[in-house]
């Protein structure tokens, strides 16, 4: 199985670039895609502004080889064009059945909740925090090639809407939160010590 992680967004709403924000020892993005460890065998990062701040932090969390799976660096040159742009441009890199795609400014899942979802079967897999939808979310190849078929100018919920979706409650808030601004921030660095 792989992973998409989003980070190629302008963080306008945090005033700062948030990918590389500390967050118990970690950068925001390291927090993201350490949950995946044991689970994916390769997690795709795409990058758009700031790239090479990304392509740094890739290069960082490689050379630690603290992790089991495979990172590889994306550079989407359409990030101006939206979210949907940089999913597209992630599914292009995918050979796993089945993939999951998550913002890389999520950095509060449990692994135990990724765990979970992994083991799950369904075309669209979507953990849920008192019946809200959160991150990540696990596709089929199904859905990953229908992606890929798909206007650049539409979006995922235009696509996953075609598909029957398992949602699967969860006791972590973390699949809801994601840090799109300096009150977010705060309440993840909050949050880390409860």
């Amino acid at each position: 199985m792989e992973a998409i992680v989003l980070a190629a967004g302008y963080s306008s709403r945090a005033n700062t670039f948030k990918m590389t924000l500390p967050l118990k020892q970690m950068t925001i993005l390291e927090q993201t895609v350490s949950k995946f460890d044991g689970i994916c065998s390769r997690i795709i990062v795409v990058a758009g502004f700031q790239a090479e701040i990304i392509r740094e932090e890739i290069a960082k969390l490689s050379s630690k080889n603290a992790y089991s799976f495979e990172l590889k660096f994306v550079y989407n040159e359409d990030f101006n064009k939206g979210m949907f742009s940089s999913i597209k441009r992630g599914c292009k890199e995918v050979n796993s059945a089945s993939v999951f795609i998550t913002p890389g400014d999520c950095p509060l899942v449990k692994k135990e909740t990724v765990q979970l979802l992994a083991k799950q079967t369904g075309t669209v897999v979507i953990p849920s925090f008192n019946f809200k939808g959160g991150h990540p979310i696990k596709l089929s190849s199904e859905v990953k090639q229908k992606i890929l078929e798909t206007n650049p100018d539409s979006n995922l919920r235009a696509v996953l809407g075609r598909y029957e979706k398992n949602y699967i409650n969860v006791k972590d808030p973390g699949v809801v939160m994601d840090v799109d601004t300096q009150e977010d921030y705060q309440r993840a660095l909050d949050y880390d010590k409860t």
